[in-house]
């Protein structure tokens, strides 16, 4: 038996590939907590308690307490620089990949070449996120497409096929000496038929 895990909201027992990845919340839980975007870093977060219109994850509440509201960011334009005048994201990107470059799509200087590049082209962080979600989005479309197209394509295929095989079984009946003759085999059909050297 596998080992069951807790939702960290319920706390009723489920395997570990139930509950979501970040806060561990089982498909129930996950269902009235909706996921919504941070007013300030723009990173998507489940809601904790049910109702509730803030739209702050913790990581940002938790910097609004410590350094007040925050300023836009001089690289992304998103208000989450809390410290200083870049955001958080910005800043550890500045580090590990150098300079920002322009994003290919909302032509802001925020993107950084990160050698993982969408579709060949420098996206920022926004932008992939928008492009990661319209790609997810088509990609379902066409499996139910896909999927709509095969039951489809599978339904008039049974139906096709119907009317031949029911001829198919009439033919072979026929040939077998059940069909239309007057109960008479072939046979004995044939065997009427050939003349008799006597």
């Amino acid at each position: 038996m596998s080992a069951l895990y807790a939702c960290t909201k319920c706390h009723t027992r489920h395997p570990f590939d139930d509950l979501s990845q970040g806060q561990q919340l089982c498909k129930e839980c996950r269902g009235n907590y909706p996921v919504v975007k941070c007013t300030y870093c723009r990173t998507e977060f489940q809601q904790e308690v049910k109702g509730s219109t803030e739209t702050i994850c913790k990581k940002c509440a938790q910097m609004v307490k410590s350094h007040g509201k925050p300023s836009a960011c001089e690289f992304c334009n998103i208000i989450a620089a809390f410290i200083g005048n870049k955001c958080a994201r910005c800043t550890n990107s500045a580090k590990k990949y150098g300079a920002p470059k322009q994003c290919a799509q909302c032509k802001q200087t925020c993107a950084f070449d990160r050698k993982e590049q969408v579709d060949g082209k420098v996206l920022c962080w926004l932008c992939t996120l928008s492009y990661k979600r319209v790609l997810a989005k088509a990609q379902k479309q066409d499996n139910f497409s896909f999927v709509d197209r095969k039951k489809e394509g599978a339904a008039s295929s049974r139906e096709k096929s119907a009317p031949n095989q029911k001829a198919h079984r009439n033919n072979k009946s026929r040939l077998e000496g059940g069909g239309g003759g007057g109960g008479t085999p072939k046979k004995a059909r044939l065997e009427s038929t050939i003349p008799t050297s006597r």
